[in-house]
């Protein structure tokens, strides 16, 4: 049955992450089989169901830029035209015949229900559709150059020159805002089938922006720009046990007080956006809520960057009233936490991240440890940017595999049971609400399954699984543990 001849989306009453206890899988759209919304994600959610599994964790779903880093998009609001499936085009609204997908995807010989629901869905996303339709077309246009090294006229948004292109290219322009049409409706008619099986989808935000996006194109008031476009200082992380010269990441800050001054409502938009996408929304590099590190943009490492505080609370404060009160945010905590950060994600009552894999290399109060784990806590035993539990088990020495085993055998984890199912069994034991386990981790992969490896460009966000990976064996394991840690 195609995705669009379902019911209606019946939307359930928002259940906030960690109300009770839950099992869930990290699994990317582009790892499904298609790569795509098409039928995979329905025979992936289909698996879940069956499999004791209630939530459902996806990256970020932006357009990526060149490396292929969901966390480096084109857009903050924006879907990757990757993810359309073409197949589900043909049989949406009685489309059977392939000649007819190119007018399809063009928004050409729309049916009358199609055109009115385009129209609603440009009414509703004209905030952020219009710029992001114009910045992609200027882009195709100038062979994907990034909008600072366009003409001034375009680079600097001059109204006359932007009027005479978008006359130009009018139909580029409302075939790029088709497409989003149709990829909001395939995505969305997906979160409609996991509704329909009680599976959550929990969805992912990045806190910075990609500099050579339409966000940063259409709001440059809001970030620390040049008169040029180009950032004036840009993110990152400083030195630390892993990095002697510490991350730079490049991206523009945020101008906090410019932003504070209208209420945060470019953020507010954006917010809405993701609640509107996903049930539940992590907040990737949530200290940066509290406290930044600035790196002058001159500077090819972090190492002269410094902290700068950031208005988290009043953030917040704002995002929650956006939400009439609720507050569906899960923060990524990870790394070295200071006290403000903690103190924030309590004041607004927000799960934090246990990573199990981090559990074991210092001492008691490692706070990765099962036995410091908190109720109001997602574990993992890893996330996106490890490798593989069973990549990291291979990677360990002697000693710090009878370490990890000291710790599980305390536990009651039979020390028969092999990696990563050892690891898998104690995320489920933990008295954290919510446990997700990578895909990866479930189907035994070693390193060649790892999603990401940080500080590297190259050979990121491509691993997928095969339809015949998701066996009646796996599905009767993860029921196993999911019924006998009430899950």
């Amino acid at each position: 049955m195609s995705l669009f001849h379902r019911a209606q989306r019946q939307v359930p009453i928002r259940e906030m992450p960690c109300a009770r206890r839950r099992a869930g899988v990290l699994a990317p759209i582009f790892s499904l089989p298609s790569g795509d919304f098409g039928e995979s994600a329905l025979a992936f959610i289909d698996f879940l169901a069956r499999s004791g599994i209630t939530v459902w964790q996806v990256l970020p779903l932006g357009p990526p830029l060149l490396d292929g880093s969901p966390y480096q998009c084109a857009s903050s609001f924006a879907i990757n035209p990757g993810f359309l499936s073409r197949a589900h085009l043909l049989a949406d609204a009685g489309f059977s015949k392939r000649a007819d997908l190119q007018d399809r995807l063009k928004g050409r010989h729309q049916t009358r229900e199609m055109k009115s629901a385009f129209k609603r869905f440009e009414e509703k996303n004209r905030h952020w559709l219009s710029d992001y339709a114009l910045f992609v077309a200027i882009k195709h246009q100038l062979g994907g150059a990034s909008w600072m090294a366009w003409p001034h006229s375009l680079r600097d948004r001059d109204s006359a020159a932007l009027e005479t292109f978008e006359k130009i290219h009018a139909d580029l322009i409302q075939d790029i805002a088709f497409e989003q049409f149709l990829l909001d409706r395939q995505w969305q008619a997906i979160v409609d089938a996991a509704h329909e099986r009680g599976i959550l989808i929990y969805g992912d935000l990045p806190i910075f922006v990609a500099g050579d996006s339409a966000d940063v194109w259409a709001n440059r008031d809001q970030f620390f720009l040049d008169e040029h476009g180009q950032p004036t200082v840009v993110a990152g992380v400083p030195p630390d046990y892993f990095s002697e010269t510490g991350q730079r990441w490049g991206n523009p800050l945020f101008d906090w007080d410019r932003m504070a001054a209208d209420g945060f409502s470019w953020w507010r938009a954006r917010f809405r956006r993701h609640v509107a996408l996903f049930d539940w929304v992590r907040i990737d590099h949530f200290r940066g809520l509290a406290a930044y590190w600035s790196i002058p943009a001159a500077c090819d490492t972090a190492m002269d960057g410094q902290w700068v505080p950031a208005p988290g609370d009043a953030l917040l404060s704002a995002l929650r009233d956006e939400m009439d009160g609720h507050l569906p945010v899960i923060a990524e905590d990870l790394g070295v936490i200071t006290e403000d950060v903690v103190a924030l994600r309590k004041t607004f009552g927000l799960p934090g991240m246990k990573i199990l894999q981090f559990a074991f290399d210092s001492d008691e109060e490692n706070p990765y440890l099962p036995e410091n784990h908190e109720l109001d806590s997602v574990v993992c035993t890893g996330t996106h940017d490890n490798d593989t539990t069973l990549g990291w088990w291979q990677s360990l020495d002697t000693p710090a595999r009878a370490r990890v085993w000291s710790v599980l055998k305390k536990l009651g984890v039979p020390d028969t049971e092999p990696m990563p199912d050892a690891l898998i069994h104690t995320a489920y034991m933990s008295i954290a609400q919510l446990v997700v386990v990578p895909i990866a981790d479930w189907l035994g992969c070693d390193t060649s399954g790892r999603i990401n490896t940080p500080g590297t460009t190259v050979d990121n966000w491509r691993w997928s699984f095969s339809e015949s990976d998701l066996t009646d064996e796996l599905a009767a394991r993860m029921t196993a543990l999911a019924k006998t840690y009430r899950r």
